[in-house]
C-alpha cells in the first residue's frame, strides 16, 4: 500500500498553541535521524536502485523528505532564503504541481547524481538550517507545516522499508536488510469466528485541535449497514489451503481483469513467497525464513484477496 499524499501545507493550516523550541527540535532531530539510521545498512548501490516504478530509491527518499522541509519550511521563513541547489526542486519534488515540474516518478532510478555523499551533505545542510530557525521558534503556521513534514517524513520511512524490500527480493541471492530473527515460536491460530455488528449511524473523521492529515476531516457521519467481521486475519496456513485447491487457476474465483493479472504475472502465490522444493518460504528483510502458517498473510493484491474470499464464502 502506497502512502497518501498529503496537500501542500498552508500557514492557515489549524494548528494548536505554539510548542517550546526545544520541544519542535528534539522532535525534528528525532525523525530526520530515524530515517537515517533506517538507510544506513544500504550500500550506495541499494540506495540509488529502482525496483519498479511504484517504488522510489532509498536516496530520493532522503533528499525529497530534506526538499520538504526546504521548500514549505525554509522558504518564507528563514531570512535570506537561497535553496541549497536550485536544481534539486525538480529532482526531488513528488507531486506538489503548485512549485514547479518534476523528474519522472518511474525515472528516478537514472539519477545517479547527486551521489548519495552529496545528498547526506544536502540533508545536513538543511538540517541545520531548520534547527536554527527552530531555535528562534515558530508561529502557528510554521507549526503546522513542522507537524505536516515530521509527519510526511515517517510516511516515507515506512516506504524506505517496503520499497528496499521489493528491490532485496530481485536478487538471486535475497540478501537480508536486517540480521535474522529467531523463529517466531507463535502457537496455532485459533479457530476464526464471525463478530456481528448491527450498524447504524456513526460519527467517523478527525475531531479536536491535534494534528491529522486533510483527508482525515471533517467529522462527519456515516450510515452503516449490518456486518461482520472475522476475528483475526487470514493466516498463511489458510492462504495455502486456497493454493491447494487451485485457488490461482480457478476463473470462476478471479475478477476477469484480476485473472488476467494473475495470468500476465505468473502469480502462484503471494508476493515475497519463494518456492523451495515441494514448500513454500518468505523473503523478508530479516532473510529468507520458513513460512508461518499462523502468522496473517500479507502482499495481496486486491485481486487476491477478492478470490480469496469467493473461495471461503
Amino acid at each position: 500500500m502506497r502512502m497518501r499524499q498529503a496537500r501542500p501545507p498552508s500557514d492557515t493550516s489549524p494548528a494548536g498553541p505554539a510548542r517550546p523550541a526545544e520541544d519542535d527540535l528534539g522532535r525534528y532531530r528525532a525523525v530526520r535521524a530515524r530515517t537515517e539510521a533506517l538507510c544506513a545498512p544500504l550500500s550506495p548501490e541499494d540506495a540509488v536502485v529502482q525496483s519498479m516504478p511504484d517504488a522510489s530509491p532509498a536516496k530520493w527518499h532522503l533528499a525529497h523528505t530534506t526538499w520538504f522541509f526546504e521548500t514549505f519550511l525554509l522558504a518564507g521563513r528563514e531570512p535570506g532564503f537561497a535553496p541549497f541547489d536550485a536544481g534539486y526542486g525538480y529532482l526531488f519534488n513528488s507531486y506538489y504541481e503548485a512549485v514547479g515540474p518534476r523528474h519522472a516518478r518511474a525515472q528516478r532510478g537514472l539519477l545517479t547524481r547527486p551521489s548519495l555523499r552529496e545528498v547526506a551533505a544536502y540533508r545536513r545542510a538543511v538540517d541545520l538550517r531548520v534547527e536554527a530557525l527552530l531555535a528562534r521558534g515558530l508561529d502557528a503556521g510554521g507549526e503546522a507545516v513542522l507537524a505536516l513534514g515530521l509527519a510526511h517524513e515517517e510516511q516515507h520511512q515506512e516506504l524506505v522499508l517496503t520499497d528496499v524490500k521489493h528491490l532485496l527480493a530481485q536478487s538471486p541471492l535475497r540478501p537480508a536488510y536486517a540480521p535474522a530473527l529467531p523463529p517466531p515460536g507463535r502457537a496455532p491460530a485459533a479457530p476464526a469466528r464471525w463478530v456481528e455488528h448491527p450498524g447504524g449511524v456513526y460519527e467517523v473523521g478527525h475531531a479536536g485541535d491535534g494534528f491529522a492529515f486533510d483527508d482525515e476531516g471533517p467529522r462527519h457521519r456515516v450510515v452503516l449497514e449490518p456486518f461482520a467481521l472475522a476475528s483475526r486475519p487470514v493466516t498463511c496456513g489458510e492462504w495455502l489451503a486456497f493454493m491447494g485447491d487451485g485457488g490461482y487457476r480457478r476463473p470462476e474465483l478471479w475478477m476477469s481483469d484480476g485473472l488476467a493479472a494473475a495470468q500476465g504475472g505468473g502469480w502462484e502465490a503471494p508476493l515475497h513467497w519463494i518456492r523451495d522444493g515441494g514448500a513454500w518460504r518468505a523473503f523478508t528483510l530479516h532473510g529468507v525464513r520458513d513460512l508461518d502458517p499462523a502468522e496473517p498473510v500479507a502482499h495481496l493484491s486486491w485481486y487476491e484477496a477478492d478470490a480469496y474470499a469467493r473461495w471461503a464464502g
